[in-house]
């Protein structure tokens, strides 16, 4: 169907007063807000305001980052992350970035060097849970269901990867379920891509998911079972990333002969679980 061009003039009228009023809340947020990241609500619905921070020590990336240089696996050295008015310049840009390749990412809805205004992706008043979550809560009661999401979130990285792209932090955590059980990504402060190629950023992304999901596995019993469809996802990817993900695997090797004992952290059982799935 034709429209009228004036119709055009004021669908364009619209969304420009829309963006002039989200960044106006956005603006008046910033002013007073003085967490990270803060729930707000506009115009009747649940919101999300990240203000620019200095960068602050990840202590997340201290195993991974301590493994990197005794495996020699660059995919797993931290990013750079400067904090600051370039990390919210980066995320708000890499959201974009995500939308315009159809994932599921909280739309920015304004933006200005302090901070951006970015949707929910869950109901309003209702918490988005995250893999990591979901898999945490399920290892004592229901352990297939700690292997179904596992499985989930190994399609939820595949996704990623089939549109050219990778996320930042691949871990369980950032991976959210949205009320129509679609899997949405969060936490875009760092761009991998800006310090290392694509094919090292999706090795990482597979690192750091399966580092960060893998000792929940062990936790409910479900580690034996999920080699099968670790293997079968891991058979569906191309030879260059099979190959990268078995020379890890091999690099990783030594992590076999952590304790098991758990009065030695749950760090360590991380690492020892998340080898004894790479190596399949």
């Amino acid at each position: 169907m034709n429209l009228p061009s004036d119709y055009e003039f004021e669908t364009g009228d619209a969304v420009e007063a829309s963006l002039r009023e989200a960044t106006d809340f956005l603006r008046q947020c910033l002013s007073t807000q003085t967490e990270a990241v803060q729930c707000h609500v506009w115009r009747g619905e649940q919101v999300w305001v990240k203000r620019s921070v200095s960068a602050r020590p990840r202590w997340h990336f201290w195993l991974l980052g301590l493994l990197a240089r005794a495996v020699q696996l660059p995919a797993l050295s931290p990013v750079p992350n400067p904090g600051g008015e370039q990390a919210v310049r980066t995320e708000a840009r890499r959201l974009r970035e995500l939308a315009a390749r159809g994932l599921r990412v909280p739309a920015v809805l304004a933006e200005l060097p302090e901070g951006f205004l970015m949707e929910h992706l869950g109901r309003p008043g209702q918490h988005t849970p995250s893999l990591a979550e979901e898999m945490n809560a399920y290892t004592a009661g229901d352990p297939q269901r700690v292997l179904d999401l596992f499985c989930q979130g190994l399609q939820a990285t595949a996704r990623v990867h089939a549109v050219g792209t990778c996320l930042s932090q691949g871990f369980a955590r950032n991976l959210v379920r949205c009320p129509d059980g679609v899997i949405g990504y969060v936490d875009f402060e760092d761009d991998p891509q800006a310090s290392m190629p694509l094919s090292q950023c999706q090795l990482r992304d597979i690192l750091c998911y399966v580092h960060s999901s893998a000792v929940y596995l062990l936790e409910a019993g479900q580690l034996d079972a999920a080699r099968a469809p670790w293997r079968e996802w891991l058979a569906r990817r191309a030879p260059h990333m099979r190959g990268l993900v078995a020379d890890s695997a091999r690099r990783m090797r030594w992590l076999r002969r952590l304790p098991q004992d758990r009065r030695w952290g749950r760090d360590l059982q991380r690492a020892r679980a998340a080898w004894a799935l790479l190596e399949g």
